[in-house]
């Protein structure tokens, strides 16, 4: 019996994985999660799981909405698994301030239940009596978080107005190193979140005056223009060739929303920077 469970659920597995990477964004997350709804499998009595798909997708949403909503309580690095790549202009421009990044940034924007809902009804057709009972709400409640979700996708599917996303950014990085501070804040939303990775941890910083009073960018101002996962940024360099930051922006509604860096030397060591030209 062990083994054809074993084989039941590893034929389940790459959907498994597809439900928690869509709601975790990380193939390491996702790994973690399917993995442990297999340790959880493995201590039930498979005899008295009568829909194995839905008892796993069950399984894999729950331990899902509980990585989502320590995210919400502690900082982590945004950079476990970001391809860095060189920013060939226009082509990678456009592609930046595509449908697809704006539907990116929105669903990392939902609330972790608003992206379970959306995220397994919509795209995987779990049934709101399956989605409650995950959430621990009736199948109404949740059909209206779905939908809140769905009507927030939706309004990233309208192209944005105004400057481009490259634009913006550039408009921050000359700000901050003219150390223009009435600059920084016509580009930083109000509300603008930055986090920087470095060797003794996260730290994140909130609201545009502080993140404007501690912008610290000026080396980056004249670094090399890159995409990170598809956001627009920039790497700056030491003389000696080795990375000192790698800087991404997210940018909506012509404002700099969040910004993320990393300045710890061993996670940019494992990042695969594309060298300065």
């Amino acid at each position: 019996m062990p083994d054809t469970l074993a084989e039941a659920f590893e034929a389940r597995r790459e959907r498994l994985l597809a439900v928690a990477h869509r709601l975790l964004g990380s193939h390491a997350d996702a790994e973690d999660a399917v993995q442990e709804a297999w340790l959880r499998l493995a201590r039930q009595d498979a005899a008295a799981i009568e829909n194995l798909d839905g008892w796993l997708t069950t399984v894999v949403g729950r331990i899902s909405l509980d990585v989502l909503r320590s995210r919400k309580s502690r900082p982590e690095s945004p950079y476990d698994e970001i391809v860095v790549a060189v920013d060939d202009a226009s082509e990678h421009v456009a592609r930046a301030d595509s449908v697809g990044l704006a539907l990116l940034v929105v669903l990392e924007s939902l609330g972790p239940a608003e992206r379970l809902a959306f995220v397994l009804h919509d795209l995987f057709a779990v049934p709101f009596e399956e989605l409650g009972r995950i959430l621990g709400k009736s199948a109404g409640a949740t059909k209206m978080l779905a939908s809140r979700a769905r009507r927030k996708v939706r309004a990233a599917d309208r192209p944005p107005a105004g400057p481009s996303q490259r634009e913006v950014v550039e408009a921050f990085l000359r700000a901050a190193h003219d150390g223009d501070f009435e600059g920084l804040l016509r580009v930083l939303d109000p509300e603008v979140q930055l986090t920087v990775d470095t060797p003794g941890g996260v730290v994140v910083v909130l609201g545009a005056t502080k993140v404007a009073a501690g912008a610290q960018f000026g080396a980056a101002a004249g670094g090399s223009t890159v995409l990170v996962g598809g956001l627009p940024g920039v790497v700056a360099w030491r003389p000696d060739g080795s990375p000192l930051s790698v800087v991404a922006f997210v940018v909506a509604d012509g404002r700099v929303t969040r910004i993320a860096a990393v300045a710890d030397p061993a996670r940019l060591a494992s990042m695969g920077l594309p060298k300065p030209s």
